[in-house]
């Protein structure tokens, strides 16, 4: 709906009042002429004709105000020249179809924001000022630079600051919009906005709260949003072709004929309830159909720009990755067992307050490992947590307090180095005094996104680009992966705005992001896109479409739902001019009557609302496969399996080096281990094989769509029995070359296993339906 239009609608009901009073004139007129008094007939036709003019006419000088020139025009012309001729029954008809469009239109456009609520909402009202060794709780506003404040665990930073005596770890998600923790240690800047994600810890202030990091981003989204520029409605495009041509016609007959009444016929003919009708109730159906996909989209105009992107912005974390970190890998020396260090450190996580902590005790449940009490804790701020877990010493955090000031051994600065290129978060586990493994945590990537990108582009977008707060290098791998044109790493909530602002400057935009520090993106682009289901509020506030399912393709579907209701809305109005122009003709010739073409009128409108309803199905074909029901418990279950054997998966090049570099005999503890992984992994892909590919074939629709995965499967089962086989040689023959037959093969299956989990998660996984979403083909 058109924003000016909002300054004559005093709430949701006064279209609603308007539609009802002209449509009781036109009806009880009807009742009053078959009642054999055509006087009161004429009456209360003649009063809803006056009350659609005086709405029209409104409408038209409200345009006018905001240099807006549409279909009311005409309309209003039709509505005069019913009054001035007489014909009251056609202009009831015509004020009616007028007030029931913007009914439409209205419930079409109406908006769901709050303005940045959301962001004012997370503010902090109070600090906590230390003065003279006493803890005073002041308003914010009145902290000042220079007072020294504490900050307790788990409340936001109030102010711009640097932390001082013990470090601090803090989460920063909301300014930069990385879910992993960063630690801040004495001396350094924190940000207004970031949580506190341990212990106490004082903070000397460096802003007041008025000039601090997270009102900057409450001020950028208010900016962006008032940036953006009005929407011009499809209708009013079109009636700038169309009323003109109208208005010549009904003159050319008035001279023509000398016949007033023929140019108010042609007028009637000429009202644009195709144009009126026509986008609103495509745009309606459009917007029904996406929410029956999970994706509200809050105006019919937000559909109508997403359908016109042509370049997507994104943010990287919780967009094309998950949002939250999880185990990667465990890396341990030759002679350690990833589980025991996992089990280890999850027993004693089980009581930590950190953000880490509980991804550790997650993966552990989930590898099935049982967890135990455990006793004489304690935790060091800043270093980590020590206890006693069954008869041993457990202890982790940082290197030098896992290890007890032991030098590191060659594999912990290996995991480091792995970490510091894969962008992970290294924990570092102790036993006993002596480093025992390192747990590497990642953001892991949304499987369905690579596929997600690949329809977007089918579906018209031409350049995507990636905008993230992360690091350069991270940022570029997660980019390749999947396959942005452009990468913008290292951007502040500021930077992004400029970012799209130069993007949006080329042409249409779309933003998608889920973070606070997305939101003033998101308010500044064509279209602002948040992933709802578990983005924050702020984001899913200042954005045009919240998707509430966490299914990035759905992105892709909306795409095209938008597109093809923006076509179906174009046809609709496009016919309704045709057909109206030809009635046009008919009346000019003086063969249509006001009356019989108001009448005409309406079985136009009938056949343009009858084609735009078709916005309300079809257009997903090769989007929307999905699996339901038991079938969707089945992949959800075999995804959980995923979960857990990806963390055994990443460890085979150490047991592959493990192998080769040994002396000896290997120990029987690894090649137990790799062994009972083997049986595992074949377990899985025979459910994969007997399960899930038939409902995959069935789903698709394509007999055999499964093969070359099957083939995968084959290369997996032969790659374990030769390992099987090599395992039993190793066991009584240790040459050097039995150790690196054995260690290749170990490599092999695991670049297998790699990409063959990958293109199942990336083609089949994302085939359940998630949240409840996706009963619409």
């Amino acid at each position: 709906m058109d924003q000016g239009n909002d300054a004559v609608r005093k709430g949701p009901s006064t279209q609603s009042a308007l539609l009802v009073l002209c449509l009781a004139g036109l009806v009880s007129g009807g009742l009053l002429h078959l009642a054999w008094s055509p006087s009161s007939a004429h009456t209360a036709w003649l009063g809803a004709t006056l009350l659609g003019t005086a709405a029209s006419a409104w409408w038209v000088l409200d345009g006018l105000r905001h240099k807006r020139f549409g279909t009311d025009t005409l309309a209003l012309l039709a509505l005069i020249g019913t009054l001035l001729v007489g014909e009251f029954l056609a202009g009831s008809i015509i004020a009616v179809m007028l007030t029931g469009g913007r009914v439409l239109e209205e419930r079409a456009g109406r908006r769901a924001r709050r303005d940045l609520s959301a962001l004012l909402a997370r503010s902090p009202t109070t600090a906590h000022r230390l003065l003279d060794g006493e803890i005073v709780t002041v308003p914010a506003d009145d902290v000042r630079p220079g007072d020294l404040l504490l900050v307790r665990s788990g409340e936001v930073l109030p102010v711009d600051g640097r932390i001082e005596g013990d470090a601090a770890v803090l989460d920063e998600s909301v300014v930069t919009g990385e879910p992993l923790p960063v630690e801040r240690q004495a001396g350094e800047a924190a940000r207004s906005g970031t949580v506190n994600a341990a212990g106490p810890f004082r903070l000397r202030a460096t802003t007041d709260a008025r000039r601090g990091t997270f009102a900057a981003i409450v001020r950028l989204a208010g900016d962006a949003k008032s940036d953006n520029a009005p929407f011009v409605r499809l209708a009013d495009r079109y009636s700038a072709i169309f009323l003109p041509v109208s208005v010549v016609v009904a003159g050319v007959a008035w001279l023509m004929s000398q016949d007033p009444v023929r140019a108010v016929a042609v007028l009637v003919v000429a009202t644009p309830c195709p144009l009126i009708l026509a986008a609103p109730i495509a745009f309606t159906s459009g917007m029904s159909r996406c929410a029956r996909r999970g994706v509200i989209v809050k105006s019919g105009a937000a559909l109508e720009r997403l359908a016109r992107a042509r370049v997507l912005l994104f943010d990287k974390t919780g967009t094309v990755t998950e949002g939250r970190p999880r185990l990667a890998r465990t890396a341990t020396g030759t002679d350690g067992s990833g589980e025991d260090v996992l089990r280890l450190a999850a027993c004693l996580d089980q009581v930590s307050a950190h953000v880490l902590a509980t991804a550790i005790v997650r993966a552990a449940r989930e590898n099935g490992l049982g967890l135990e009490q455990p006793g004489r804790v304690s935790e060091s701020l800043g270093e980590g947590i020590e206890g006693v877990v069954g008869e041993h010493l457990v202890r982790v955090g940082k290197a030098a307090w896992a290890g007890c000031g032991e030098e590191e051994p060659p594999w912990v600065s290996a995991a480091r180095s792995e970490a510091a290129r894969d962008g992970s978060v290294t924990v570092f586990v102790g036993v006993d005094g002596r480093f025992a493994g390192v747990l590497l945590l990642k953001d892991r990537l949304r499987t369905d996104a690579p596929r997600t990108f690949r329809l977007l582009r089918i579906a018209g977008i031409d350049r995507t680009v990636m905008v993230t707060g992360d690091r350069q290098a991270v940022a570029d791998l997660v980019g390749a992966y999947v396959g942005a044109d452009e990468v913008r790493a290292e951007q502040s909530p500021e930077d992004k705005v400029e970012v799209v602002r130069t993007e949006s400057g080329r042409a249409p935009t779309v933003m998608v992001g889920d973070g606070v520090n997305d939101a003033p993106a998101l308010a500044c682009a064509g279209v602002g896109v948040a992933l709802g289901a578990r983005g924050s509020t702020a984001s899913s506030e200042s954005a045009d479409v919240v998707i509430t399912v966490d299914r990035l393709a759905r992105l892709a579907e909306t795409l095209v739902i938008a597109r093809r209701t923006r076509s179906i809305a174009r046809e609709s109005a496009l016919v309704g001019m045709v057909l109206s122009f030809g009635a046009m003709l008919v009346a000019a010739a003086g063969l249509l009557p006001p009356t019989a073409g108001a009448v005409l009128q309406e079985l136009i409108d009938v056949a343009v609302v009858v084609n735009a309803l078709r916005a309300l199905n079809g257009g997903l074909r090769g989007h929307s496969h999905e699996l339901r029901g038991a079938s969707a418990e089945l992949v959800r279950s075999l995804d959980e399996e995923h979960h857990r054997l990806w963390p055994r998966i990443h460890e085979l090049p150490q047991v592959s080096e493990a192998i080769a570099l040994g002396s000896g005999e290997p120990s029987t503890e690894l090649l137990d281990g790799l062994t009972a992984f083997l049986a595992e992994v074949g377990e899985h892909e025979e459910r994969d094989e007997k399960l899930l590919y038939p409902q995959v074939d069935r789903a698709l629709g394509v007999r055999g769509a499964t093969a070359a995965m099957s083939r995968g499967h084959s290369e997996i089962d032969v790659l374990s029995r030769r390992i099987g086989a090599a395992i039993g040689e190793l066991r009584t023959d240790c040459r050097p070359e039995t150790r690196r037959h054995a260690a290749r093969l170990v490599i092999e299956l695991y670049a297998v296993l790699q990409l063959h989990f990958t293109q199942e998660e990336e083609n089949y996984h994302v085939l359940a339906t998630g949240d409840g979403a996706g009963k619409d083909r």
